[in-house]
């Protein structure tokens, strides 16, 4: 089928990476794999990083994707250096589709949630459950970082299925 595409969600973190793999059509949504990428928190900044970056370049060579989706970067005024580090990882993810020559797609958390479940403030939870009521998951997704790459595969998927006429 034509319009078959392949959307790798990715949950940037210096502790732990979400990430999603959905193949999806005009009609549905199937998800492929998710899990996650655990990050040593005992070692340096450079040695996440680049431990970040030579696992995302395995998922962008294992799935192929033809788009990756990602979430704008969000900062609490009470944690400016958490938007600071999470920035370190998603730039390192950026880059490597970059290098990889594939499009990325970022989406704000509330759009990503209002597209989910129709709520842009709707809490972990509601997305969890209807992640698992769209894909015919047997469980809801978890940890939250899956769930969350999920989400962002998932809105990147409704955008793009938007705009096909």
């Amino acid at each position: 089928m034509e319009d078959e595409m392949r959307i790798l969600g990715i949950d940037p973190g210096l502790q732990v990476c979400g990430y999603a793999c959905l193949e999806t059509d005009a009609d549905k949504e199937k998800l492929i794999e998710g899990g996650v990428i655990r990050i040593d928190t005992r070692q340096a900044i450079e040695i996440k990083l680049n431990k970040i970056a030579e696992d995302t370049r395995s998922l962008l060579e294992n799935f192929k994707p033809d788009i990756v989706a990602v979430e704008e970067l969000y900062s609490h005024y009470a944690h400016p250096k958490t938007a600071i580090l999470m920035g370190h990882a998603r730039g390192v993810i950026l880059q490597k589709c970059a290098q990889a020559a594939i499009e990325v797609r970022s989406f704000s958390a509330t759009r990503i949630k209002k597209s989910i479940t129709g709520n842009g403030r709707a809490s972990k939870e509601q997305v969890q459950k209807t992640i698992q009521t769209i894909l015919s998951l047997p469980k809801m997704p978890e940890p939250n970082d899956v769930a969350d790459a999920i989400a962002a595969a998932l809105c990147c998927a409704n955008s793009v299925n938007s705009i096909v006429i």
